[in-house]
Parts: structure tokens; C-alpha cells; sequence
């Protein structure tokens, strides 16, 4: 993926999330290395949604992974609200990655198939230790609610005892669980039935009004699906 260019770029310190110059390379066992992006730079404002759009390969995923510092980029700068975070390591990276969280892909290979529903969804407020045991149950189980999932049945179900969809809205409430201000959708829905897509994507239109988030989308990968339909309102 190449995105070079300036043209499209705020002022950096109006963005909440800047992206300048992303770089990300793999090494093969070779000398030589795969370029998967090379010389990205985008801005998202605060409440923005930002779709990432282009032919299967091209690095889309890599760029959100990159984000999210996973893992960190080969080079360029990657910036929260003012605050780099390619230079950030340990509990300081996962003090501020809270503010950020991801939707993966493939809903059911992104969740863990031995555990719980509620012990999945309420994992990250137990690492973050902010919250009492009482406290992370009854949180865990308003978000299970909000995305649509009955928390006396779903919480003490595991993975494999859902659909697609329905691990999707696990993954969206292990995210929204957290309280992210931004929130990058790695394709949520291209895995899922042609029938359950809009449902997903109107749950992700009706979080980010909800929650006034910030989000990067990355979308379709060929020019048959962007042509086709894989569109949301997303603001």
C-alpha cells in the first residue's frame, strides 16, 4: 500500500489520531525483505470515520495492525492525540492502547473457544485493575446488552455455541467494554452471511453515535465488493 502524499492531512494538532510516513516491512529468512506498506500518512479528527479501501494484499490490514502497535511499525510516526506511540513499550503502551481498540476479521478465530463469554468480554478491565469484581460483572453485562446478546445466557456460554454474527457482537462488546475513544474495524463483516452483515453494520453505526467514537474502517479488497454493497453510514 502506498499512500504517499500530503494534501489530504489536517493539522496534526487537530487530528486524534496521525498517521505520517508508516512504513511496515517483513523479513522472509532471506536477506530481502516483503514491503507491505510503504510511506502512509493519514489524519482521523475526533468523531471521524476513516475507510481504508483497496485491492486484496495491499497492506490495509497491516496499516491497521500497525496502529495498534501490532506489531510496531518498521518506520514513520504514529500519534494518539499528540502522544507518539511507536516509541512507547510495556505498561505505558497498554495504559494508552486502551484508548484504542480492534475489531478482528474472523469473529469466532478472535475469541478465545475455552473460555467464557463474560470472562472474554470483561478480560481487559480485569488486566486494567481499575474495577472491582462487582464492578466489571455488571459492566460486562450492560455492553452484552447494548450490542444485543442476553447476558444470563450468553455469559456463561463459549464461542463455539455461537453463530458468526453473534461472535461478532462479543467481539464488538470486548471492545466497547473498555470505553475506547477510537475504534479500528478490521473488515467486521466479510465473514459474515450477506444477511447479517447490515445487521453488524448498523450496530457499529449505532456505537459510534452512542458512543461518539472515532473510527478507522478498513474495507472491502476488491473491486467487486466495493461496487457491490459493502458500504455503511458510518458518518
Amino acid at each position: 500500500m502506498a499512500g504517499s502524499g500530503t494534501a489530504h492531512l489536517h493539522d496534526e494538532e487537530a487530528a486524534l489520531l496521525s498517521v505520517r510516513n508508516l512504513r511496515v516491512e517483513y523479513a522472509t529468512g532471506r536477506a530481502e525483505k516483503v514491503h507491505a506498506v510503504s510511506d502512509v500518512s493519514f489524519d482521523i479528527r475526533q468523531g471521524e470515520t476513516l475507510g481504508l479501501v483497496g485491492e486484496s494484499g495491499c497492506g490495509k490490514s497491516t496499516v491497521a495492525k500497525a496502529v495498534m502497535q501490532l506489531p510496531p511499525p518498521t518506520a514513520g510516526s504514529i500519534s494518539l492525540d499528540g502522544r507518539e506511540l511507536t516509541t512507547l513499550r510495556g505498561g505505558e503502551l497498554r495504559r494508552l492502547r486502551r484508548r484504542m481498540q480492534m475489531i478482528f476479521q474472523d469473529p469466532i478465530s478472535s475469541l478465545n473457544p475455552l473460555r467464557k463469554v463474560k470472562n472474554i468480554v470483561g478480560e481487559g478491565l480485569h488486566i486494567s485493575g481499575d474495577l472491582s469484581a462487582a464492578e466489571i460483572d455488571a459492566k460486562v453485562r450492560r455492553i452484552l446488552e447494548v450490542v444485543g446478546l442476553d447476558p444470563d445466557t450468553a455469559g456463561e456460554r463459549r464461542p463455539h455455541e455461537f453463530s458468526g454474527g453473534q461472535c461478532q457482537r462479543i467481539s464488538i462488546a470486548r471492545a466497547m467494554v473498555l470505553d475506547p475513544e477510537i475504534v479500528i474495524c478490521d473488515e467486521p463483516v466479510s465473514a459474515l452471511d450477506v444477511s447479517v452483515q447490515a445487521q453488524i453494520l448498523n450496530l457499529l453505526a449505532d456505537m459510534k453515535e452512542r458512543y461518539r467514537l472515532t473510527m478507522l474502517f478498513r474495507g472491502p479488497g476488491s473491486n467487486e465488493e466495493i461496487s457491490n454493497g459493502y458500504t455503511a453510514d458510518l458518518g
